[in-house]
Protein backbone atom coordinates (compact mmCIF):
# COMPACT_ATOMS: atom_id res chain seq x y z
CA UNK A 1 0.00 0.00 0.00
CA UNK A 2 0.98 3.50 -0.94
CA UNK A 3 -0.34 7.01 0.26
CA UNK A 4 1.09 10.18 -0.77
CA UNK A 5 -0.10 13.38 0.89
CA UNK A 6 0.70 16.74 -0.76
CA UNK A 7 0.26 20.74 0.46
CA UNK A 8 1.29 23.66 -2.15
CA UNK A 9 5.17 23.00 -1.82
CA UNK A 10 5.81 19.73 -0.23
CA UNK A 11 5.06 16.06 0.21
CA UNK A 12 4.48 12.82 2.33
CA UNK A 13 4.65 9.72 1.10
CA UNK A 14 3.68 6.46 2.99
CA UNK A 15 5.02 2.69 1.41
CA UNK A 16 3.13 -0.20 4.17
CA UNK A 17 5.23 -3.57 2.69
CA UNK A 18 6.83 -6.97 3.71
CA UNK A 19 9.94 -7.86 3.58
CA UNK A 20 11.29 -11.10 2.67
CA UNK A 21 10.72 -12.27 6.48
CA UNK A 22 7.53 -12.04 6.28
CA UNK A 23 8.11 -8.60 8.82
CA UNK A 24 5.53 -5.42 8.02
CA UNK A 25 8.06 -1.83 7.24
CA UNK A 26 6.47 1.25 7.20
CA UNK A 27 8.59 3.50 4.98
CA UNK A 28 8.18 7.41 5.03
CA UNK A 29 9.40 9.60 2.74
CA UNK A 30 8.86 13.36 2.75
CA UNK A 31 10.51 16.24 0.98
CA UNK A 32 9.54 19.46 -1.39
CA UNK A 33 7.85 18.49 -4.61
CA UNK A 34 10.15 18.90 -7.64
CA UNK A 35 13.18 18.38 -5.43
CA UNK A 36 15.37 15.95 -4.21
CA UNK A 37 15.30 17.75 -0.51
CA UNK A 38 13.51 15.43 1.77
CA UNK A 39 14.31 12.25 3.86
CA UNK A 40 13.52 8.99 4.52
CA UNK A 41 12.41 6.72 7.55
CA UNK A 42 11.88 2.37 7.90
CA UNK A 43 10.05 1.52 11.10
CA UNK A 44 9.21 -2.10 11.73
CA UNK A 45 5.83 -2.64 12.82
CA UNK A 46 5.04 -5.79 14.93
CA UNK A 47 1.89 -6.65 12.76
CA UNK A 48 -0.44 -5.42 9.91
CA UNK A 49 -2.83 -3.58 12.51
CA UNK A 50 0.25 -1.54 14.06
CA UNK A 51 1.28 -0.82 10.47
CA UNK A 52 -2.10 0.41 9.86
CA UNK A 53 -2.22 2.71 12.59
CA UNK A 54 0.79 4.34 11.98
CA UNK A 55 -0.30 5.04 8.57
CA UNK A 56 -3.44 6.57 10.47
CA UNK A 57 -1.87 8.55 12.57
CA UNK A 58 0.54 10.21 9.67
CA UNK A 59 -2.92 10.76 7.66
CA UNK A 60 -4.16 12.23 11.13
CA UNK A 61 -0.75 14.51 11.65
CA UNK A 62 -0.59 15.54 7.94
CA UNK A 63 -4.38 16.58 7.45
CA UNK A 64 -3.78 18.84 10.51
CA UNK A 65 -1.12 20.40 8.59
CA UNK A 66 -3.05 21.14 5.71
CA UNK A 67 -1.67 18.11 3.37
CA UNK A 68 -4.57 16.32 1.55
CA UNK A 69 -4.38 12.86 0.25
CA UNK A 70 -3.82 12.57 -3.72
CA UNK A 71 -2.75 8.97 -4.02
CA UNK A 72 -3.38 5.63 -2.11
CA UNK A 73 -2.81 2.69 -4.20
CA UNK A 74 -1.62 -1.22 -3.77
CA UNK A 75 2.03 -0.95 -4.67
CA UNK A 76 2.47 -3.27 -7.66
CA UNK A 77 -0.34 -1.36 -9.57
CA UNK A 78 1.53 0.93 -11.83
CA UNK A 79 0.89 4.56 -9.98
CA UNK A 80 2.36 3.01 -6.77
CA UNK A 81 5.39 1.63 -9.26
CA UNK A 82 5.93 5.42 -9.82
CA UNK A 83 5.41 6.23 -6.53
CA UNK A 84 8.52 3.45 -5.77
CA UNK A 85 10.54 5.57 -8.04
CA UNK A 86 10.20 8.55 -6.01
CA UNK A 87 11.03 6.51 -3.28
CA UNK A 88 14.14 5.05 -4.61
CA UNK A 89 15.70 8.35 -5.73
CA UNK A 90 16.35 9.18 -1.87
CA UNK A 91 18.38 6.54 -0.77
Amino acid sequence: MIVRWESDHDYVLVHVHQDMFGDWIVSRAWGQIGTQFGGLKHMLAEDYTQAMTWVDDVHHIQTSRGFHKVLEVDSESPEGQAAMRQLSLLE
